[in-house]
């Protein structure tokens, strides 16, 4: 018996060693994406700014500009994307049947979320915003707050439409509409004070009416964005991170303040230059 072991080690040994060593490797997506020659990105088309069509039918936004970080970051050429145009619901089973490489959708980073799928670095913090009216009767957050039963908020409807506003403003008067279009059309026609909505929806929408509106300076409700790769690929995984972190942070941190200024109207301050923030 210990003769035949012996016989099978050494047959084992022996076809190991005729074995490329690339072969016994675990392949990653990183592989597969550089030898394919383009990235497959998952995301959406209808919700600006974040994925939607301009008016030559280009797909544009915050969300694609992330992918083109990592294309660039790939192959030099921001450009080198398939787009996969998906619902919301199909975010996750697209990443984990591999149909993407990588989904970068509006996605909020959950715990539930996570034990299906690897998330990779924030790259966007989100939250709750008040939008007043440039010329409106109310400065700010503290004013707004300060004036309690006297302030109506427009929000979209939904069962923690109440409990959300009065988080921030316990007294305010809340009226729900069907739409972001109604609760804009509210503080327009001066039926509300403020209106209540993603920070991100509230910037887009000034930054195509500039001047005309300001933001109250007070955000509540946070939640973080991160684009989504399959589990078990640490090497893909590092990659996209990598890219995304010297985006916000290094080399590419120009592609990243540019596309952050045309879909949010703001200038983002230059990271210090020095010592490693990481290790303050």
């Amino acid at each position: 018996m210990i003769k035949t072991f012996a016989i099978a080690a050494s047959l084992a040994m022996a076809a190991l060693a005729g074995t490329p060593a690339h072969a016994q490797q675990p392949s990653s997506k990183l592989d597969e994406v550089l030898a394919r020659g383009h990235l497959i990105l998952g995301t959406g088309s209808t919700n600006a700014p974040w994925h939607f069509k301009s008016a030559e039918d280009k797909l544009q936004g915050f969300d694609v500009d992330m992918g083109r970080i990592i294309a660039k970051a790939l192959f030099g050429d921001p450009e080198k994307i398939e787009f996969v145009n998906q619902s919301s619901d199909a975010r996750i089973p697209n990443i984990t049947t591999g149909k993407v490489d990588i989904t970068c959708q509006f996605m909020t980073v959950t715990g539930e979320r996570a034990q299906q799928i690897a998330f990779t670095i924030p790259y966007y913090r989100e939250g709750v915003g008040l939008m007043l009216k440039g010329d409106g009767k109310y400065a700010d957050y503290e004013a707004l707050k300060a004036a309690g039963s006297s302030v109506t908020v427009s929000v979209l409807q939904n069962v923690y439409a109440e409990d959300m506003v009065h988080a921030a403003l316990p007294e305010a008067t809340v009226d729900q509409y069907e739409s972001q279009d109604l609760i804009y059309q509210a503080l327009e026609s001066g039926r509300a004070d403020a209106a209540a909505t993603d920070q991100s929806s509230l910037a887009w929408y000034m930054t195509q009416n500039p001047g005309r509106y300001k933001d109250a300076g007070h955000g509540w409700n946070p939640q973080t964005y991160a684009c989504g790769v399959k589990r078990g690929d640490q090497d893909w995984l590092n990659f996209v991170n990598t890219a995304l972190h010297e985006a916000m942070t290094g080399v590419e941190f120009d592609f990243y303040a540019k596309s952050y200024k045309t879909w949010f109207g703001k200038d983002l301050t230059p990271p210090q230059i020095g010592f490693p923030i990481e290790y303050k």
